[in-house]
């Protein structure tokens, strides 16, 4: 199998980011600094001379709203790249997020309040990914969520980098597909 890229890159900044709220399966409009930010990934494509063979975005409109200001072509949407569902906890502030243990985050914590179990949200987007690679594709745009994409990340590579980086709206991650395997190349942060 050839070797592929995928450049999987969050979405821009949202209403409910500058309000601090919690943003997984509802949605919010982007803000004029998100359209901006989305503007500026697409100029950062367009100088490097980096075009995609297909483009695809989660079914929120956050996601799908980013992507047709990075590029005009056409897209799909996949229910498989949305963010984690954080059930009751929706729309509402971050700071009610569990703060005692940040391991909270993650598992199965959000299940009681009818959310998603983070491993299985890792594998759905997982496997999303890896179906969209598996396509007669050479070079491929997806664009996700902070949740779905650091989930996944964290199968592929070493997440102490990726903090470390810092990952905002309308960050992009390179990675290359090879023989069933991701291999994570760089951040691009704006």
């Amino acid at each position: 199998m050839m070797k592929k890229t995928l450049y999987i890159m969050r979405h821009g900044q949202t209403l409910f980011n500058v309000q601090h709220k919690i943003q997984g399966w509802c949605d919010s409009p982007l803000t004029k600094t998100g359209i901006q930010q989305a503007k500026v990934a697409r100029q950062y494509f367009l100088d490097h001379n980096i075009s995609f063979d297909a483009a695809y975005c989660s079914t929120a409109e956050r996601a799908s709203d980013t992507l047709e200001l990075v590029t005009d072509m056409p897209y799909t949407r996949l229910k498989g790249l949305k963010e984690l569902s954080f059930g009751a906890f929706e729309g509402e502030h971050e700071y009610l997020h569990p703060k005692d243990d940040p391991a909270k985050h993650f598992g199965n914590y959000y299940v009681q309040f009818g959310g998603e179990d983070n491993q299985a949200a890792q594998q759905r987007v997982n496997n999303t990914l890896t179906d969209i690679m598996h396509h007669d594709n050479k070079s491929v745009l997806v664009v996700s969520h902070a949740g779905a994409i650091m989930m996944f990340s964290d199968l592929w590579t070493d997440m102490q980098k990726l903090r470390q980086s810092g990952f905002t709206n309308c960050s992009i991650l390179k990675f290359t597909f090879e023989d069933d395997k991701f291999t994570f190349e760089k951040i691009i942060n704006f």
